[in-house]
């Protein structure tokens, strides 16, 4: 739902971008504390994510993959445990004002619903974005979701784009949610037209321009401001309101006072250096071992640089010197594997990739499979807490809201209680058993 608001406007042009603006300058300055460590993450977990990534193109000097292979794992993982391909991973029910007779007549209602939402996602191109971001979670700690209305006569309603870090500043709003949002874009004035309908002269040529789009909650909470304007003039291209904010982000954990979040793999980060360095060290040690040190007496006849180590070289020497000798190495007591073996068990275990034997591994009873499904699921109890607030929440509030306003649902509002959100998900019903099990009554009726 999105509508001009000409006092919004109005505001905006009397001084009110001068305060957007140095918001954003601040977002800009936290988002600028970070930028080093992430650096380090992407270079080591996740090289070359795109050009306009935060990575700096470290994948030549890159000896290890376990920190690779576990975030392409933990992501998976994510991407199957909550928001499974092609699966129901969420209902839409009658909330908690309803009575049991109003909910029994709206439960088919309800039905038809959940399988349109559902429709939508498996129409879109929601699991390929949504993939992305779980790796930017994985690796950075944050990430966020642009959601999008597609036009009209499209297969599905949604649009989702998820976006790098490098183009994204948070400011934390209401409740502690990252709804103050800044974005970075670069827009030719045909674009700036086509996304704002902004058809002053002072743009018309195919210049490129850096826009800022921002979303600043309203102070009632009635939904939100949608503001862009151009970074150098601070000329205002568009203010809307709009019901539900078109970015959604996420953290997979934060510390008290922090706006941006904490990833595995900044926990992991020393393990994940140091094993790279080792394994360097260790094909360092292989060349040498290899190729061997020489010594030679300079007799005037060898000649070091026309020397090649092969089968079959004859090199020449001086009659009574000795030519080219081996260096004696001392001996030493080999330890680097036992180290590697040790860093690479502690990033999987970092990574929550070891929880359960690999394929082809040792065999397991189902009912340790069970157990070990069960202790993930405690474990990622505060992520997927977080990541439900965050991240599922919204993403369903605005994809109803969305095709609430196209009549393609009940005209009910999604806010637990006329309708609520219940969720279907492997992680969500593993989360259910387990709180069944652990209740005392639970095990007497067993």
């Amino acid at each position: 739902m999105v509508e001009d608001t000409q006092t919004g406007v109005e505001q905006i042009h009397e001084g009110m971008i001068g305060a957007v603006a140095a918001r954003f300058d601040r977002a800009k300055t936290i988002r600028s504390n970070w930028s080093s460590l992430w650096q380090d993450c992407y270079d080591y977990a996740l090289p070359n994510r795109s050009q306009s990534s935060l990575s700096r193109g470290r994948a030549d000097h890159l000896y290890d993959a376990t920190a690779l292979d576990a975030v392409d794992e933990l992501a998976s993982m994510l991407l199957g445990y909550l928001t499974p391909p092609m699966t129901p991973w969420f209902a839409i029910k009658a909330g908690t004002d309803v009575t049991d007779e109003d909910a029994q007549k709206l439960a088919p209602l309800l039905d038809q619903a959940t399988r349109v939402l559902q429709a939508h996602f498996d129409q879109s191109n929601f699991l390929v974005e949504i993939h992305q971001c779980f790796l930017d979670l994985v690796v950075s700690g944050t990430a966020s979701l642009a959601f999008e209305e597609s036009e009209p006569g499209d297969l599905s309603a949604f649009r989702f784009a998820a976006l790098p870090m490098s183009e994204i500043s948070f400011l934390e709003g209401r409740n502690g949610y990252l709804d103050v949002v800044f974005r970075e874009l670069s827009l030719s004035s045909v674009r700036i037209r086509e996304r704002y309908g902004y058809i002053e002269t002072d743009i018309s040529t195919d210049q490129a321009f850096e826009v800022i789009e921002c979303i600043l909650p309203m102070q009632d909470g009635a939904g939100y401001f949608f503001i862009a304007y151009l970074k150098d003039s601070l000329d205002v291209i568009s203010v809307q309101k709009v019901s539900e904010s078109p970015y959604i982000n996420f953290r997979w954990m934060k510390s008290p006072g922090e706006v941006y979040g904490r990833s595995p793999v900044m926990k992991a980060l020393p393990d994940i250096k140091t094993a790279n360095k080792v394994v360097e060290l260790i094909l360092k040690n292989a060349s040498i071992a290899v190729t061997g040190i020489w010594q030679a007496d300079d007799d005037g006849v060898i000649n070091p640089a026309t020397i090649q180590l092969v089968p079959g070289a004859i090199i020449p020497k001086a009659v009574g010197s000795k030519g080219l000798t081996p260096l004696e190495m001392p001996s030493r007591f080999d330890v680097s594997q036992l180290v590697l073996e040790d860093l690479r068990a502690r990033i999987r275990h970092a990574l929550l990739v070891d929880r359960l034997p690999a394929v082809g591994g040792g065999k397991m009873t189902a009912t340790e499979i069970t157990e070990r499904t069960g202790q993930i699921a405690l474990l990622l109890g505060a992520t997927f807490g977080r990541l439900q607030v965050e991240l599922l929440n919204p993403l369903l509030q605005r994809a109803y809201q969305i095709l609430r306003d196209r009549g393609s649902v009940p005209d009910l509002p999604l806010d637990g209680r006329t309708l609520a959100i219940e969720y279907r998900s492997p992680l969500a019903r593993a989360q259910s058993i387990s709180r069944h099990l652990s209740d005392g009554s639970a095990w007497h009726n067993l």
